[in-house]
């Protein structure tokens, strides 16, 4: 098993990036998140791994952190779930904002990620839902976006990304004294206000 790798990247891609490990180069599959924050050809990058072995194929894949790595391999442990389609996730949205929509079992917001239909959502969602509250420590942060849930609903329902929804709930007073429409007034006007 090929659990990290630490080298030079030696070229970039849409979705992978070649890593030289003492004359050996690694093609590694990754989310754009990790990507981006690679740097350019050249630079020292350490990568957290997991090496999926198919009959048909092999093929390695790499995070910035230990929590990615935990959250894809829970995430390809979904009957039906492949490898390709947990890195789409892990793409489309931020680790917090993936664990706090599986522990709250908000299927409507994963079925924004573009390939999950409310079908896979839901059982995402039921097979998931007990491991990652149980096994997943919930920062305050995701506590104050699980209070949040319907308004991140009800902002990318307007159209708003996830990740633009999650910055206006960011800056939202933490009271809860606030009611579902004085939030999402409260969030919009964090747009109107850009």
């Amino acid at each position: 098993m090929i659990s990290s790798l630490q080298g030079k990247v030696e070229a970039l891609g849409t979705d992978w990036a070649v890593v030289n490990v003492g004359g050996i180069g690694f093609q590694v599959y990754m989310p754009t998140s990790t990507l981006s924050s690679l740097g350019a050809i050249g630079s020292e990058v350490r990568l957290y791994t997991h090496l999926h072995l198919r009959e048909d194929n092999v093929a390695l894949y790499g995070f910035a952190s230990p929590e990615e790595l935990s959250l894809f391999q829970t995430l390809t442990s979904v009957s039906g779930l492949g490898p390709k389609m947990a890195l789409a996730m892990l793409s489309a949205m931020s680790l917090e904002q993936l664990v706090t929509a599986i522990a709250t079992g908000n299927a409507d917001i994963l079925t924004t990620i573009p390939g999950i239909g409310k079908k896979v959502a839901h059982r995402i969602v039921l097979e998931l839902k007990d491991k990652i509250g149980a096994g997943w420590i919930i920062t305050p942060a995701t506590q104050l976006a699980q209070e949040n849930t319907e308004v991140l609903a009800a902002l990318t329902s307007l159209g708003y990304s996830t990740a633009e929804a999650a910055k206006a709930i960011a800056t939202l007073p933490p009271s809860s004294d606030l009611s579902l429409e004085e939030k999402i007034k409260l969030a919009l006007a964090y747009f109107g206000g850009k």
